[in-house]
Order: structure tokens, then C-alpha cells, then sequence
């Protein structure tokens, strides 16, 4: 049985870890991007079906081609963040079912049923993206997840060679600035939005 972590990772992974709207000059090797790859595809996912893709944007060309699908604040961060990540949902996830679900045929579950397919594809692929932020923050790194971007248009842009994957969310990725970002939103004592049944 594992024991709990100390404050100081629980602080660093929740209690501290903030949305950051802009980042340092400080960069990001791709050797990070890969460390934070190798922890988040260990995260639980049904049936073991990693439906997540993302396409890592460190180029100039890629952020800029990013930003003309987001909304205007969100294009300008996108710009300036050393990492912009587009994080996608492969609904023909279930191809790879053979090789990461061996146990069971888990492939024909979903062969011929679409929407069950989607519905999977998202609620695993944001389960994915949570594990994201938690390893970019377990490696000392700060992210900036957004909506506010007309997904259409990035899976033109991204997925274009990859049929049946569309784009869930995008967060930007560096060493965040302390002064972007806000006063920390309320949140909820357990008794508002929690029963004990």
C-alpha cells in the first residue's frame, strides 16, 4: 500500500498550483515534453483506451497557425507561451484495443457503435488532460488550459491526417509568470456539493 505524499507535492500538484495566462522566457526541452508524456499515459483510462492525442506546438509557425482559430486573448498567450498544446480525441481509439487492452476483446465493445465511441473518447481523453496538468506541475512545470478556440478549424489545422480525432481542449505550457495570474477563485467547502449516501 502506498503512503500519502508529503504537503509540499500535495501543495505543488493542488493547493498551489495555479492557470497561468503567461510564462517566463525560461524553455522547455522536448525532453520535458516526452517526462510529461511518459507520467500522464499512466493514468487510469477505461479499458486502458489512451484516447488522447496531442500535437506539442514549439515552433513559432505552429503557435502562430494555433492562435488565428482562438479568441483574441487566448490567441496573444498562445503566441507568447514557450509550449502550446493541442490536446485531441481519437474516437477510433478502439483500433489500438488489441494492443493496449489484450486481457479481452475489448475492440468489438465498440466496433459499429460511434456514439459510444465518442462519449468514451471524451470522458477518457479529459480524464488525460487532468493527468496533464498533474505531470507538467509534478515536473515543475505550469499550464494555462483553454476553451475559447473554434475546434473545427484547429482539427483542420492538426488533424487533418489523422480521420476521427478532434480536438477536446488546448493549454499552454512553460514556467508560469507569478504576476498573470488572478486571485485565486473560491472553492467549495465539501458539504456544498458532496453527500455521504
Amino acid at each position: 500500500m502506498a503512503a500519502p505524499i508529503d504537503d509540499a507535492a500535495l501543495d505543488q500538484l493542488f493547493r498551489s498550483g495555479r492557470t497561468y495566462n503567461g510564462f517566463t522566457d525560461q524553455p522547455v526541452s522536448e525532453d520535458q515534453l516526452r517526462a510529461i508524456w511518459e507520467l500522464m499515459k499512466m493514468g487510469p483510462t477505461s479499458a486502458n483506451q489512451l484516447p488522447a492525442r496531442l500535437v506539442w506546438c514549439v515552433s513559432d509557425e505552429a503557435k502562430e497557425k494555433l492562435a488565428r482559430f482562438a479568441s483574441d486573448s487566448n490567441a496573444d498567450k498562445i503566441r507568447k507561451a514557450p509550449v502550446c498544446v493541442v490536446l485531441g480525441m481519437d474516437v477510433n481509439f478502439h483500433e489500438h484495443l488489441p494492443e493496449l487492452f489484450p486481457h479481452a476483446d475489448a475492440k468489438s465493445w465498440f466496433d459499429g457503435n460511434t456514439e459510444l465511441r465518442e462519449a468514451s473518447a471524451f470522458r477518457n481523453s479529459s480524464l488525460q488532460g487532468g493527468y496533464f496538468i498533474l505531470a507538467a506541475r509534478a515536473l515543475g512545470l505550469d499550464t494555462g488550459p483553454m476553451s475559447g478556440f473554434d475546434a473545427g478549424e484547429v482539427d483542420k489545422a492538426f488533424f487533418a491526417d489523422q480521420p476521427g480525432v478532434r480536438t477536446n481542449f488546448i493549454s499552454t505550457l512553460g514556467y508560469g509568470d507569478p504576476s498573470t495570474i488572478f486571485e485565486r477563485s473560491p472553492r467549495p467547502a465539501f458539504e456544498k456539493f458532496n453527500r455521504v449516501v
